[in-house]
């Protein structure tokens, strides 16, 4: 069979990726004159001009959930990405909440753009906010979890009687974007919340690399020239801890879910 299987994904402390690439490359593996292909549009450099695909490409896409929906940022882009008729499996991956209508949102957009979308699937990594919430997920038994989706998902490929757009969790119209409340109940909006910088900073300039908006400012690195996604890549993957969010109302937030959403959920495929 001779397909290029594509990894699409955006994926800030990376979890996502690791998702998506246990499927595509337990699909190249087992499948003979396979080629992989990785696209990662995590960057902002990576999002400046749109992919064309064929019905000889199968397209891992994924993307990580934010407020219950597919990152508003990432849209956009997203809507530039073409398909023309080939196969795609779409890909969330969510912080233990919920990924509420991310996943159908996902489907939507690929399917209007010219994918076959025919598997789905919800997994969990670790949330962004925390270190303990969902803590090292994806873990040992979601990539078992991955490896059986990409089984599934190869033999439907391989079988066209199989091939065949599949139905997903989620409401339309999609639900608004999910925010935290304050303790007499009224939603918070946290989206102009920034990070700060500790003393401890070295100056590295690791933080301005990875930051998939590229806001962070080269010079002074604790000055900001852009939105910040709260994807939290420049506070987890800083080397001397030193990037940190002080707000009050993130900080509730985050508490909160760590309390509440404690219990393990598992990933939810749909094939």
């Amino acid at each position: 069979m001779n397909k290029r299987v594509n990894l699409l994904y955006f994926s800030a402390t990376g979890t996502t990726k690791k998702v998506v690439s246990e499927i595509g490359y337990r699909i190249v593996k087992k499948g003979e004159y396979m080629t992989l292909n990785e696209i990662d549009f995590t960057l902002p450099d990576k999002r400046e001009e749109g992919i064309a695909f064929n019905e000889d490409d199968i397209v891992i896409a994924g993307v990580p959930v934010y407020a219950g929906r597919v990152p508003n940022v990432l849209l956009k882009y997203l809507n530039t990405i073409k398909g023309n008729g080939a196969l795609a499996a779409a890909v969330v991956v969510y912080g233990n909440r919920n990924y509420d209508d991310a996943l159908i949102e996902l489907r939507d957009i690929l399917k209007s753009n010219g994918f076959i979308v025919v598997a789905a699937a919800a997994f969990i990594g670790e949330h962004a906010f925390s270190y303990t919430l969902a803590k090292g997920r994806p873990d040992e038994r979601d990539m078992e979890i991955a490896k059986i989706f990409a089984d599934k998902l190869y033999e439907k490929i391989v079988d066209k009687d199989k091939v065949e757009a599949i139905e997903v969790k989620g409401n339309i119209p999609y639900r608004k974007y999910y925010m935290p409340k304050d303790e007499n109940g009224n939603p918070q909006d946290i989206r102009k919340v920034k990070p700060k910088t500790a003393d401890s900073c070295i100056d590295c300039k690791l933080c301005v690399k990875i930051c998939p908006m590229g806001s962070i400012d080269y010079d002074n690195v604790s000055i900001l020239n852009g939105i910040c996604i709260k994807c939290n890549a420049c506070v987890k993957r800083c080397p001397k801890q030193a990037k940190y969010f002080d707000d009050s109302m993130y900080l509730r937030h985050k508490r909160e879910l760590e309390i509440e959403f404690e219990s393990r959920r598992e990933p939810e495929l749909f094939i």
